[in-house]
């Protein structure tokens, strides 16, 4: 059944691939939940792994808008802000990374909109909102505002039915899934479907 779901998700992809994505807001679920001390990143990893998609989607000119969540805040919370990792990954990319505090508020999608060909945009932590872990439909449809399309790069976020991985997906289309998931959807594929033996 993996390796199935894994040639599922490889088409999704090249169908992605074939899209117009030249001036489209793509909204990308990423995984940025990372360790975060006095206000700095202290291991980008998961940052790093989303580069592929992120870079592929302004090379064909999408806005790329980003969501993710940080830790497991009640509410808003400074301490577990996503500006840290927007710094970050202006630093990888070498190009300025925009950030929306509040998706709710009423300047949210014009902001997404203004970003230009080849933008990106982190916003603020998914979990900042109680709707979030619920997948509230309201919720959902405030992240779909943000965007044209939807790509799911979050692995390690993928199994959970919340507002920005599952509800989210039914409002835009296409919603296909990025290269992290494609990578991490092969391997765990063909380890099951054809693993190297001695095998456990």
């Amino acid at each position: 059944e993996v390796a199935k779901l894994s040639m599922r998700v490889a088409q999704m992809i090249h169908d992605a691939r074939i899209v117009a994505l030249d001036g489209r807001r793509a909204l990308v679920r990423v995984d940025f939940n990372c360790p975060v001390k006095d206000g700095a990143v202290t291991d980008n990893t998961r940052i790093r792994a989303s580069l592929p998609t992120i870079r592929y989607l302004r090379e064909k000119g999408a806005r790329v808008i980003l969501l993710s969540h940080l830790g497991r805040p009640k509410g808003p919370d400074p301490k577990q802000s996503l500006q840290p990792c927007a710094t970050e990954l202006e630093r990888l990319l070498g190009a300025p990374v925009g950030f929306i505090s509040d998706p709710l508020g009423p300047g949210a999608a014009a902001e997404s909109r203004r970003t230009p060909r080849g933008g990106v945009v982190v916003v603020e932590n998914t979990r900042f909102h109680p709707g979030e872990e619920k997948n509230d439909p309201e919720l959902a449809r405030a992240f779909a505002a943000l965007g044209d399309l939807y790509v799911n790069d979050a692995f390690g976020s993928a199994h959970r039915g919340h507002a920005s991985t599952e509800a989210v997906a039914h409002l835009l289309k296409p919603a296909v899934s990025g290269f992290l998931m494609e990578k991490e959807l092969e391997y765990l594929g063909g380890a099951l479907d054809q693993p190297k033996r001695p095998f456990v």
